[in-house]
């Protein structure tokens, strides 16, 4: 009969037998079995996954994609039509030809990947004055379109810094001060101020030790260090001893549970009395302190008359006196609880993953609101007994995964892309770069981060923060909103000139615009207010509203419709323009009147797109570029028809008063139709957009 064994794979935080390739040995020496080489090491399996696995598509890349295909059909189209309709009405086939192709270089919008490119590079300026520092352009604005963000605890959620914030003990100076002794941490004063260097354990007893007036240096100047027994693994203790008069301190720290059974009694009681159920209570104590997530340490200390000529452990760490109880956490950054607030209203969940226990996970992961009522927490143990397609059914009920490996982090990610998600990981380690190349995008941190997490990463923090990331999502949103702010006016104004041109034609007019006249509109109002509208600040609601769902193209929930509706505003008032010209004066006068219109109304629609809100809520003084690009555009459409050498040119006359008037008045009108379109949109579902995006997410 053959017996099968099943075969248990611990974390590799709970591994006490193994040391993985590119550790380094601190101390000691031993003998090791070699049980895996190259690319089968932990490390080369991490190096195999960053091979495998192809970083995907950020949002823009996608979108973008889609718009240059929509406007390539259309180009095309756009050709085909206006010059068979020429044709068919026997206008000279080179001046349709001209007509033609004219309209169909204004038909796409040129400017547009220049625009995309000016945008995400001022949003990587300002992100990096905040301490982000963007690897690659498209990063910004997928970290906008972020739904998810998973996120590392320590150092990134946390500081990466212990404190002591319980005590447990009947006299807790004197634990602050044998505490303090117990450390090898160097105490330094310079210029005023003090900086305590060493383990962070340690740092934090002599942090609160200086809360409670201790001095270390002093406290070493009256009992001075004479010898001392290291810290091990095996032993879970440190002892130090110190010369007092003529007698000797023994001072000792360590795991409560092994600490204790080394203890006769405890302080300020008598010999004996620390018996099997005064070590109970101390027990339980240490229990709840733990469940707090707590870190948890024991000082115990004793007096001797004399040292023995040898220093060991079984004579030094005996029949000691119990002091107390000193428990520890690493605190959350300050802001980051606000941060997660923040990302919840924008629709944003934070995950917290760490290899940290999943007690002490989940501890912090209430105190800082990741883990509500409703939600779960999974241990590595428990993610590699179910499937992928389980946890990606799943995924949604967990906040918090504990004790997890690489290959854990990759298959959490994949689950939320799986659901539709956009994913952000941050990490800072070797064994963190799979999973940061495989998110939407990879945040490595900027202080502790090795160099590999570096470089398989999209953006780094230089401060390691997480209220960065959540002021990164804020940059990335108004990004998204400029870039499609941008597309929604040029093309736009693009097909108002389609409609001057078409209509005109369908209706028997002349031509209202030349070839040359249609360039020269295109170049001007395609380039500055186009860009001034990339440089539109955030608006208020921003952070209130959920992010752009992945699945969308960047036409969805009516921008279609509205670009549409508003080029055939645009067409139509020119041609209102150019048929009173052409009637009551001239051909020329009409295509002047046209020129100029043209030119002014798109200009003027500029200030229609900077918001789905009234222009007269959020004022046009804000954004600084759009007003210059108006000013200047407008200048610059003038001076053409002004100047008599230009004007002759681009085949135009001068305009009298009342046709100028006429022109400036037709011109304006995009301002109270789309206002007028705006209210009635107010009134139909009785909230602004804003306001129901902020109602979605409370």
């Amino acid at each position: 009969m053959q017996v099968k064994f099943a075969k248990t794979i611990l974390p590799f935080g709970d591994m006490n037998n193994m040391a993985f390739m590119a550790s380094i040995v601190v101390n000691g020496h031993g003998k090791a079995i070699v049980t895996e080489i190259g690319m089968e090491t932990k490390v080369g399996k991490i190096a195999n996954m960053m091979i495998e696995d192809e970083a995907p598509q950020t949002p823009i890349q996608k979108k973008l994609g889609q718009v240059g295909k929509i406007l390539g059909m259309l180009c095309l189209v756009i050709c085909l039509i206006i010059f068979v309709i020429g044709l068919i009405k026997n206008i000279d086939p080179i001046e349709m030809l001209m007509t033609s192709v004219g309209l169909a270089v204004a038909a796409i919008p040129e400017g547009l990947p220049a625009i995309v490119t000016i945008m995400l590079s001022i949003g990587v300026t300002k992100m990096a004055k905040k301490n982000s520092i963007i690897r690659k352009l498209p990063a910004v604005e997928t970290l906008g379109s972020s739904s998810v963000i998973c996120s590392d605890k320590t150092g990134t959620l946390t500081q990466n810094k212990m404190k002591v914030v319980e005590i447990n003990s009947k006299d807790v100076n004197f634990t602050t001060e044998i505490g303090c002794m117990c450390t090898d941490c160097d105490i330094i004063y310079q210029n005023g101020k003090l900086e305590v260097k060493g383990e962070p354990t340690e740092v934090a007893l002599i942090h609160k030790a200086i809360e409670n007036q201790k001095d270390k240096n002093e406290l070493y100047q009256k009992m001075p260090r004479v010898n001392e027994i290291p810290f091990d693994s095996n032993r879970k203790m440190m002892t130090t001893i110190h010369k007092i008069g003529s007698k000797y301190r023994i001072i000792t720290k360590g795991a409560p549970d092994v600490l204790l059974e080394k203890c006769q009694k405890q302080i300020g009681e008598k010999l004996g009395q620390n018996t099997i159920l005064e070590k109970f209570k101390i027990q339980k104590e240490n229990e709840k302190m733990a469940q707090k997530a707590l870190r948890v340490i024991a000082v115990a200390y004793k007096d001797l008359d004399f040292l023995p000529q040898k220093i060991e452990t079984s004579t030094i760490e005996n029949n000691l006196i119990f002091v107390g109880l000193i428990g520890m956490i690493d605190p959350p950054r300050e802001g980051v609880k606000e941060a997660i607030k923040t990302c919840k209203k924008a629709g944003i969940k934070t995950v917290m993953i760490t290899g940290d226990h999943i007690v002490t996970a989940k501890a912090i992961a209430k105190e800082l609101a990741i883990l509500g009522t409703r939600d779960q927490a999974m241990s590595g143990q428990e993610l590699d007994r179910i499937s992928q397609t389980d946890l990606e059914k799943n995924i949604t009920q967990y906040t918090v995964f504990a004790r997890v490996t690489p290959q854990h982090k990759v298959r959490i990610i994949k689950a939320w892309q799986k659901r539709g998600a956009v994913v952000a990981m941050t990490g800072d380690g070797v064994n963190d770069s799979p999973a940061l190349k495989n998110a939407d995008i990879g945040i490595a941190m900027g202080k502790n981060g090795t160099d590999v997490a570096k470089n398989a990463a999209d953006m780094i923090l230089a401060d390691d923060n997480f209220v960065t990331i959540v002021e990164a999502v804020k940059q990335g949103r108004n990004i998204y909103d400029n870039i499609k702010k941008a597309i929604h006016f040029l093309i736009a104004t693009n097909i108002g000139e389609i409609i001057t041109i078409f209509m005109g034609l369908i209706l028997g007019l002349k031509s209202p615009l030349l070839a040359i006249q249609l360039l020269w509109i295109n170049l001007v109002t395609d380039s500055l207010p186009a860009i001034a509208l990339g440089l539109e600040p955030p608006e208020k609601e921003i952070m209130n509203r959920k992010p752009v769902d992945s699945k969308k193209g960047i036409f969805s929930d009516g921008l279609w419709n509205k670009i549409i509706v508003e080029g055939i505003m645009i067409g139509m008032l020119t041609l209102v323009a150019f048929s009173i010209g052409n009637k009551y004066f001239s051909l020329e006068v009409g295509r002047t009147m046209a020129f100029i219109s043209m030119g002014l109304l798109e200009l003027v629609h500029s200030f229609n797109i900077k918001s789905e809100q009234s222009i007269f809520k959020i004022g046009i003084l804000e954004n600084k570029f759009l007003l210059g690009s108006f000013v200047l555009g407008t200048i610059i459409q003038t001076i053409v028809v002004l100047i008599p050498t230009v004007a002759q040119i681009f085949k135009l006359v001068p305009l009298n008063q009342i046709q100028w008037i006429l022109t400036i008045g037709i011109s304006v009108l995009p301002i109270p139709i789309i206002e007028l379109q705006k209210k009635i949109n107010e009134v139909k579902f009785g909230k602004t957009i804003y306001q129901e995006s902020k109602s979605l997410t409370n």
